[in-house]
């Protein structure tokens, strides 16, 4: 894809700009060095909005960063949904979290929180210095600007749902801004912004699909529902008109899909879920890109630990495995679970390519990567290139389902939307008829923790409905008080947000209060 070919020189130069902020030369000289780029001189030309919107979709990487010792930022929005435990528990934080013992110090919620505000950051410089360009083509522009306010709101969606009340920026800081150590805005505001990004970004000329892995139109709109869907529920429960929103945002991608199946669809196996050749295309909405040459793929602690199932032999760290609980949870026969072809794997090939062996417990197979990894008797070429998936159509089809149900009960799209899921996992569902708008409920929720399983989404859902999947009962329990299986404890009122960090506290006194039930 052309944006992970970008020279990583360019890149450090545009993070110099955009960290270090305005620093000017001495008076008395007439011109500046054209390597002393600032925010001023380097917005000039096309080419320079272009890498600088580039830089934006690479800080998209901070989930695949370091946590410390055999974990990565992502893991947060795994480990608290109770469906995965650690078979090594050497970090701290991320046992924390497992636990459901963090607080302003463990490290993954540091580092969402500064990964978010740098693309925020990151996409305001874009936003504010890309319109003044000239000569630039209007088309081009609009597009980048599009792609701009798409990123923006997803990074506050993504901080909204975490936090609550967070501080909304829209404007470049610096140490001189007015408004350098921001307040807390209310989750209004900031969804407020987050629409009104996004209806920009669906109005920005953007093609239905982008196999190069910018944002696409289908993307946006997709996202878009899934904001409805969380709007309707907790905290702000706008509930049966906003679920109506997100009900037709979603049709209108399920609409084109099923005049363009060839464009947008479910892929017919789920091997192709994580093939680097499928990548960007069909089923995948919109994913962060990984190339080795910049960035590998950094799903790398969902390998079992110190098991042979690649090139590097007995490795692995084991710290993000499936419960065997929810591995259990499947229904009998379901496609999902089948070894090596669903969503697990319970033998693989010694070494990647060698002799198959048991391992003795399920691991998830969503993110393996064959191609870099090997299969029986083809080495991997070592190379881990395949993306992570942020939206899937499949993910629009349950959101469409849900939503539907939520204004009038299922109806026949929504039935079949729903159905479509459990075809590809090879289930027998029963008629339209037989379901009721709460057996309906329950059973699309339940899809999409079997479904959505393993792609930071399952959190999101348990805090908007304020339920969780029981693994053992197949029901729902109430969000509080529900025993998270990976840890044996119970969920509390305080963990349907996160707390603030505390060096953020200490740098920013505004942002106080600490969020209920942790300390400052």
């Amino acid at each position: 894809m052309k944006l992970k070919n970008i020279n990583k020189n360019i890149k450090l130069a545009l993070l110099s700009v955009f960290l270090v902020g305005q620093s000017g030369c001495s008076d008395f000289l007439k011109e500046q060095a054209p390597s002393n780029l600032t925010p001023d001189n380097f917005y000039t030309i096309p080419d320079h909005a272009e890498a600088a919107i580039a830089s934006v979709y690479a800080d998209l990487r901070f989930m695949g960063g370091g946590a410390g010792i055999f974990s990565s930022n992502w893991q947060l929005l795994e480990a608290l949904t109770g469906t995965s435990t650690t078979e090594t528990a050497q970090n701290s934080d991320l046992n924390n979290l497992y636990g459901l013992v963090h607080d302003g110090n463990t490290a993954h919620v540091v580092n969402y929180w500064n990964g978010l505000y740098k693309v925020i950051a990151q996409a305001n410089q874009v936003i504010e210095k890309v319109p003044p360009i000239t000569p630039m083509p209007d088309a081009q522009k609009k597009k980048i600007l599009g792609e701009a306010k798409f990123l923006r709101a997803s990074a506050y969606f993504t901080a909204v749902r975490l936090w609550g009340d967070i501080p909304l920026i829209t404007k470049p800081q610096t140490a001189s801004s007015e408004n350098f150590l921001p307040s807390k805005s209310s989750k209004d505001d900031v969804y407020k912004l987050i629409l009104e990004d996004l209806t920009e970004a669906e109005n920005a000329g953007l093609p239905w699909m982008d196999a190069s892995g910018r944002v696409c139109l289908a993307a946006v709109k997709a996202q878009m529902a899934r904001v409805y869907l969380t709007m309707a529920g907790f905290p702000l429960s706008k509930g049966a008109s906003h679920y109506k929103l997100a009900a037709d945002k979603a049709l209108e991608v399920i609409t084109y899909a099923n005049s363009n199946p060839s464009v947008i669809n479910l892929f017919p196996t789920y091997s192709d879920v994580h093939k680097e050749n499928q990548k960007n295309k069909i089923e995948h909405l919109f994913m962060i890109q990984y190339n080795t040459l910049v960035a590998g793929n950094p799903m790398g602690n969902m390998f079992p630990n110190f098991k042979p199932i690649n090139y590097n032999g007995p490795g692995g760290t084991g710290s993000t495995v499936p419960t065997t609980s929810f591995y259990n949870s499947y229904e009998a026969g379901d496609l999902r679970t089948k070894d090596q072809e669903g969503y697990f794997y319970t033998t693989y090939f010694t070494n990647g390519n060698g002799a198959a062996f048991n391992l003795n417990a399920p691991y998830i197979f969503k993110h393996f990567n064959q191609t870099a990894n090997g299969t029986f008797g083809v080495a991997g070429t070592r190379n881990d290139n395949l993306n992570v998936p942020q939206i899937r159509y499949a993910e629009v089809l349950l959101t469409y389902a849900e939503a539907q149900n939520e204004v009038s009960g299922p109806n026949q799209q929504a039935y079949d939307s729903f159905k479509k899921i459990r075809d590809r996992a090879k289930l027998t569902t029963p008629s339209l008829s037989s379901y009721s708008a709460t057996t309906f409920r329950e059973a699309v929720w339940k899809e999409r923790w079997h479904e959505l399983c393993y792609e930071q989404i399952t959190w999101f859902d348990m805090v908007r409905l304020k339920k969780v999947f029981n693994e053992t009962t197949k029901g729902f329990d109430n969000f509080v008080g529900h025993i998270n299986q990976s840890s044996k404890q119970a969920l509390q009122e305080k963990h349907l947000l996160l707390p603030f960090g505390k060096q953020e506290m200490l740098n920013n006194p505004n942002l106080k209060p600490q969020n209920p039930g942790y300390v400052n």
